[in-house]
C-alpha cells in the first residue's frame, strides 16, 4: 500500500514539474509546419496558429442598454403554467 502511494505520489510530482515550462512551440523532429493557405504569401507561424479565429470566439455584438431608456417588451417572456 506504501509503495502505491509513492509511486502515485511521485508521479505527480513528475507531471506537476512540467506546468512551469514556457518555451516557444516549436515542430518536433524531421516534422514542419502546415503548409501556407491558398492565397497566402509565407506559412503561419505556431503563434498564429494558436490565436483562436473570429469564428472560434466572436466578439461581443450586443449593446448594454442605459439606465435612461426603456427595454422593449419581450413576447416570449411567459409565465408558467
Amino acid at each position: 500500500m506504501k509503495r502505491a502511494m509513492f509511486l502515485g505520489a511521485a508521479l505527480a510530482a513528475m507531471a506537476l514539474s512540467g506546468c512551469g515550462a514556457r518555451q516557444d512551440l516549436k515542430p518536433q523532429k524531421g516534422e514542419a509546419l502546415p503548409i501556407a493557405p491558398y492565397g497566402a504569401e509565407k506559412p503561419p507561424t505556431a503563434q498564429e496558429l494558436l490565436k483562436p479565429s473570429n469564428q472560434a470566439r466572436p466578439a461581443r455584438s450586443d449593446e448594454l442598454l442605459r439606465s435612461s431608456e426603456e427595454r422593449r417588451s419581450d413576447d416570449y417572456d411567459l409565465p408558467p403554467n
